[in-house]
């Protein structure tokens, strides 16, 4: 890691300073700690907070904001404004979930917010894996009692292992897009709440989903699933990429005290092809939609996101390979 970067990494938002101490640094805990304190109030996360609804929701919606239609859609792209991506944003920022502000949130949300699909309490899910994997992460991350949904996703398992939000539309394989989100939500869980040996057994099922198809690659072929699979934006929401996959296995490995898993060596490879001369990574491209503010540059500019994940990812594999 070289200390430029290093250096324009911290030059940032608190959201990324802590992290970067605490990932890639090794500093003393009550360093990124402290830095972390200031996501509730500076920057990024102050900023989103000051843009909260008096109900506690964002834009007036749980999925989509108020009065957003379908010719909107069509017209702007999926809309990132509304309470649940906003929410999954904080949680990935690392906002405390035991301050103020994210105690009030929860709170309001649970008294006030409701999903579009059939007017759902927010905290009780709804259909989609999808969303409900990205609800059980939160729920978990900000102290939320959320099981029955754990057991609700723990039932819709595929037969491959993994998920798929079309299921109750029929289909009966797994999705990259939905199996990643329902790992990640399936880890904080396990995290946040305690281990058992279903939740266990499912996220070794969407865990084997993925690395059998080496994260990118067609089971029956061993052909490339999606090429933007390969090229990295930010945030994802619920779009899958191989970084995204491959920080889920570092933060997966870490909790479980266990090795990579060298599966993952393929995807590894792509990462560092992707690394430029200057050490950064750049965003390649960026999703449709309406957003409350940016966080990068834009496509084909160096990206502190990108160049975290990316960094951390590689010194948590290099360090396993020594």
């Amino acid at each position: 890691m070289r200390n430029d970067v290093i250096d324009w990494l911290l030059d940032s938002d608190p959201a990324i300073r802590w992290q970067v101490m605490d990932d890639l640094l090794d500093g003393p805990e009550d360093g990124s700690r402290l830095e972390q304190t200031k996501i509730e109030t500076h920057g990024w996360g102050g900023r989103l907070f000051e843009l909260q609804d008096n109900d506690g929701q964002w834009a007036g919606g749980a999925f989509v904001p108020a009065g957003f239609t379908e010719q909107k859609w069509r017209e702007e792209g999926q809309p990132w404004t509304a309470t649940c991506w906003t929410l999954a944003q904080l949680r990935e920022f690392g906002l405390d979930p035991g301050c103020a502000c994210a105690r009030r949130t929860v709170r309001l949300i649970g008294e006030n917010s409701r999903w579009d699909h059939d007017g759902e309490r927010y905290w009780d899910g709804e259909v989609e894996e999808c969303i409900n994997g990205r609800t059980i992460a939160d729920g978990a991350y900000f102290g939320v009692d959320i099981s029955p949904i754990v057991q609700r996703l723990l039932n819709e398992r595929q037969q491959d292992g993994g998920w798929n939000c079309e299921r109750a539309n029929g289909s009966r394989v797994s999705s990259f897009d939905t199996t990643i989100s329902v790992l990640e939500g399936l880890l904080e869980y396990e995290r946040r709440v305690g281990v058992t040996p279903q939740t266990r057994a499912a996220r070794r099922g969407g865990e084997n989903y993925l690395l059998s198809r080496r994260l990118f690659r067609r089971l029956s072929t061993g052909e490339i699933v999606d090429t933007q699979y390969l090229e990295f934006s930010h945030p994802n929401h619920w779009r899958y990429d191989i970084l995204r996959a491959l920080d889920y296995f570092r933060s997966a490995s870490k909790f479980d005290q266990s090795e990579p898993d060298q599966r993952l060596a393929e995807a590894i490879a792509q990462v560092r092809r992707k690394q430029q001369a200057d050490g950064r990574w750049l965003m390649d491209w960026k999703v449709r939609g309406r957003r409350w503010f940016e966080l990068d540059p834009g496509p084909g500019q160096p990206s502190r996101w990108i160049t975290l994940r990316a960094l951390r990812i590689l010194k948590w594999w290099e360090a396993a390979q020594q």
